[in-house]
């Protein structure tokens, strides 16, 4: 096998259930339905490299509307790392995934802490460290504001989560609303949203993934609503390291540090109100 011969090459369903499955055995616990999930985000956002029909490196590039872009999912099968193959399939994925935007839109990923200065290196500047928590799930009274998310909300969630992450992202945020073995929850006064949150279903445990909120109070009642659904199951979430009451939160509740990545950019850093991001939604697709 020759690196130059390598050609990128548009992955189909199964082959993203592959990288996956890779992402499961490296420890990064995805959900149970992240490969369906991901691929109603875009199904024209996945790619790698083949040798002799084996799918040996591959990584998401997805397109939201084109008004942003994210890189992630990057996973060089085990047997063929060390010969470059990586850094290749990283900067075609940048590449091609640029082709895939507006000219003026930002590309985003989160970075493991030895890949950083590689990706900086690619024109990526770190906005934020992100920290993975756990702690584990227990009882909690809930305030009475908090409720399921139903079918009729949304709208509204769409329209505040826009808000938060920065860009309308429809074809990702209603399946993983509707997800098997996953909860969500919104915090609202007289039919406002003020604050909602996600928890799906993990290999080792559960994940809220993401908590947006408007303020301390709120965000700590819907991270309170999630622990309250699994008792003794372990939850993770994943911390911006730019939001004091973030931190804030997780000090309170005692959380154990897992690991850490860095939230990147290129071009621009989004403007959106990281004062109300307390937990990011995927390292994956942003």
């Amino acid at each position: 096998m020759k690196i130059d011969d390598l050609k990128l090459t548009q992955l189909n369903y199964k082959e993203l259930e592959i990288l996956i499955s890779w992402a499961k055995e490296e420890g990064w616990d995805p959900g149970l339905n992240d490969a369906e999930i991901f691929w109603k985000t875009d199904p024209n956002g996945f790619y790698g490299y083949f040798n002799n029909q084996e799918l040996i490196a591959g990584g998401a590039i997805v397109s939201y509307n084109g008004e942003f872009g994210f890189m992630g999912l990057f996973i060089v099968s085990p047997q063929y790392r060390q010969l470059g193959i990586g850094r290749k399939l990283w900067h075609q994925r940048r590449d091609k995934l640029l082709s895939r935007i507006n000219k003026d839109a930002s590309i985003g990923l989160d970075g493991v802490v030895a890949m950083q200065p590689f990706y900086n290196k690619g024109g990526f500047d770190i906005a934020f460290r992100d920290e993975r928590h756990e702690k584990l799930g227990a009882k909690f009274t809930v305030d009475h504001h908090i409720s399921n998310i139903t079918e009729s909300d949304t709208d509204d969630i769409l329209k505040y989560d826009a808000t938060c992450f920065g860009f309308s992202r429809p074809q990702f945020l209603i399946p993983w609303l509707k997800q098997p073995s996953g909860f969500s929850f919104k915090y609202s006064i007289n039919s406002l949203t003020k604050g909602y949150a996600v928890m799906r279903k993990t290999w080792k445990g559960y994940k809220i993934c993401p908590l947006f909120a408007d303020d301390l109070f709120i965000a700590e009642e819907l991270y309170k609503a999630c622990l309250n659904e699994v008792p003794n199951e372990l939850v993770y979430m994943d911390i911006p390291m730019n939001n004091k009451l973030s931190i804030d939160l997780a000090r309170k509740y005692q959380t154990t540090y897992i690991f850490e990545c860095a939230r990147m950019y290129l071009n621009h850093i989004p403007s959106i109100p990281y004062e109300k991001i307390f937990g990011i939604t995927t390292f994956e697709l942003g």
